[in-house]
């Protein structure tokens, strides 16, 4: 029989990730705001406003990834991800850059799995879900970028 103490998580690692993971989702509200802002020309309404539907998801994300922080009894980061400005405000260039923040994101989520798997079962479920919609998310941004 395994202890307990074998199957706990390491707190302090799962919430520097977890912040990690709020700053970046944080970053993409921003983020997801400002191309909205910048997006000129005949798709601008479709685009516009996927951009803000993106922004409102990454509102959600971080609020479920600041709960989980709580949850641990650790503080939520203040700080924001970085954010780039290539000063490129073309569609593809919008696009580019958001899929580059979204592996960024996933890569985090796929770390958060890692130090809980067989650990927290919660935090489990919740970093396999979070994984599963941003790998549906970049399949989405990639057929987007798909020419014919």
């Amino acid at each position: 029989m395994a202890s307990a103490k074998s199957t706990s998580i390491d707190n302090k690692t799962v919430a520097a990730i977890l912040n990690h993971i709020l700053e970046l989702e944080l970053a993409g509200v921003v983020r997801y705001l400002h191309y909205s802002f910048m997006v000129f020309g005949y798709t601008r309404i479709p685009i516009v406003s996927w951009l803000r539907a993106q922004a409102d998801e990454s509102k959600l994300h971080a609020i479920e990834a600041g709960e989980k922080i709580t949850s641990l009894g650790s503080h939520p980061s203040l700080s924001i991800g970085p954010l780039l400005e290539t000063h490129k405000h073309d569609v593809d260039s919008i696009l580019r850059e958001a899929a580059a923040h979204e592996r960024e994101g996933l890569g985090q989520y796929r770390a958060l799995l890692a130090a809980v798997t067989g650990k927290d079962v919660r935090l489990e479920e919740y970093a396999r879900k979070m994984i599963a919609e941003e790998e549906e998310h970049a399949c989405e941004v990639e057929k987007m970028l798909r020419r014919g």
